[in-house]
């Protein structure tokens, strides 16, 4: 299955009373981001909540590949999507990468244990969304309440130059891990 580039503004129609007058609107909802796109500013945190990091400061200049995970320690991305890009490091950084990322939404204690547990200092920078503001900024959230407790991240990776979405990569499910593995997003760039 492809991965799903998602770009169309979505309207909807809501209606609600107001004393005795019933008003409709219509307003614009924004669909998951898309190539092209300017990177949305929003918060995140790096080792512990005094690090807030704005998004669109992180990734306004250079190039740099951020990669989103459901959840920190849990076995797709334990096992397969953070590994994959702790593995291609060094080559992507030889492609013009400036940096790698990936960000989940989970605290930043949890961030920082997860990339120190398999040896990502240094290569990989492990950002905390602490609210999913920049999961919901992106359009890319996802329910996983029955499972992890909360809305959490749809799997995907992109690269970002100077502000700007290059590459994006949404797995079709959210949650399998296909198109954003590094190997894949390796051979876009």
């Amino acid at each position: 299955m492809a991965c799903s580039r998602i770009s169309a503004v979505i309207r909807c129609k809501s209606s609600y009373i107001n004393g005795s007058r019933r008003l409709s609107t219509s307003k614009p909802v924004q669909a998951a981001l898309k190539v092209g796109d300017a990177i949305p500013s929003a918060s995140l945190f790096e080792h512990n909540p005094n690090t807030k990091l704005n998004s669109s400061e992180l990734f306004g200049s250079g190039k740099h590949v951020i990669f989103g995970v459901p959840g920190a320690f849990t076995p797709t991305c334990s096992e397969s999507h953070l590994p994959g890009y702790i593995e291609k490091h060094n080559e992507l950084k030889k492609k013009g990468i400036a940096s790698i990322n990936c960000v989940a939404v989970n605290d930043p204690f949890v961030m920082k244990a997860w990339g120190e547990t398999h040896n990502a200092t240094g290569k990989i920078r492990m950002l905390a969304d602490i609210q999913a503001e920049f999961t919901k900024a992106l359009g890319l959230e996802i329910d996983l309440s029955a499972v992890l407790g909360n809305v959490r991240s749809k799997r995907y990776a992109m690269v970002v130059e100077n502000g700007i979405v290059k590459q994006l990569l949404v797995e079709p499910s959210g949650i399998e891990l296909t198109c954003s593995a590094a190997n894949k997003l390796m051979s876009e760039i």
